[in-house]
């Protein structure tokens, strides 16, 4: 019964909507440094050669995909880095940034992706979940929205690159870190949490989060292969 009650739909007065002012800075920040963190991994793969043309689409990627997935699948209109043209640049600021930081992958550019990644997992999940359950979906929908918004510009960048989304492959832990902020930003809001509360709280519980599976090596291992029924 707990878990049919928490994919009921969430009633969602309007006082209890993030402000419109905290949502645009969770999402530009997000576009900023989902950018800025997928033109570093790009510049950081040695098995392609990238031009300025191609880092910087792959950022611009990295920075709205995400969001421009969870807007189409929410059918609320244009995508908004289409209705707000400043979210776009913000994406191709991410990205610039990523040529001037990248020019040599060192620690301390390896240690900078791993915080920029944290960080703006932690914003994107919020951001997405917040878009999703201010058009007046239920628990799970703004759940899968969040992580979706997370995961999915990081996605489409690799699928540009002509390989297998990373997320889903064995590795450090991303969704799960993503799912998680978005179970305890929608929890926190389901008991009674402030909305700006739950989000300043989940969204810092994501950047922790990945940031301890990186230090730790929390892992996800690959599942193994049918075996053949014939050999």
């Amino acid at each position: 019964m707990p878990l049919v009650a928490a994919m009921l739909p969430i009633p969602l007065p309007p006082a209890a909507r993030l402000s419109s002012t905290l949502f645009h800075f969770f999402e530009i920040t997000a576009i900023v440094l989902g950018a800025l963190g997928g033109g570093l991994a790009s510049r950081r793969d040695r098995r392609t050669r990238f031009d300025t043309t191609g880092i910087i689409g792959l950022g611009l990627i990295s920075g709205v995909g995400g969001g421009i997935v969870r807007d189409l699948l929410l059918n609320e209109g244009a995508p908004l880095s289409l209705q707000h043209p400043s979210y776009l640049a913000y994406a191709m600021l991410g990205a610039a940034l990523s040529l001037v930081f990248g020019r040599s992958i060192g620690t301390r550019t390896l240690a900078l992706m791993s915080f920029v990644d944290a960080l703006s997992l932690g914003f994107f999940t919020v951001a997405g979940s917040t878009r999703a359950m201010n058009a007046g979906l239920g628990f799970l929908p703004c759940l899968l929205l969040g992580v979706t918004t997370a995961v999915g510009g990081g996605s489409l960048r690799d699928i540009f690159s002509g390989e297998a989304p990373k997320v889903f492959q064995e590795g450090e832990l991303y969704a799960l870190v993503s799912a998680t902020a978005a179970l305890l930003f929608l929890l926190l809001q389901k008991f009674g949490a402030g909305v700006n509360v739950a989000a300043t709280i989940a969204t810092l519980a994501g950047f922790g989060l990945r940031m301890l599976a990186i230090r730790y090596g929390w892992r996800t291992h690959r599942v193994e292969h049918l075996s053949d029924p014939n050999r």
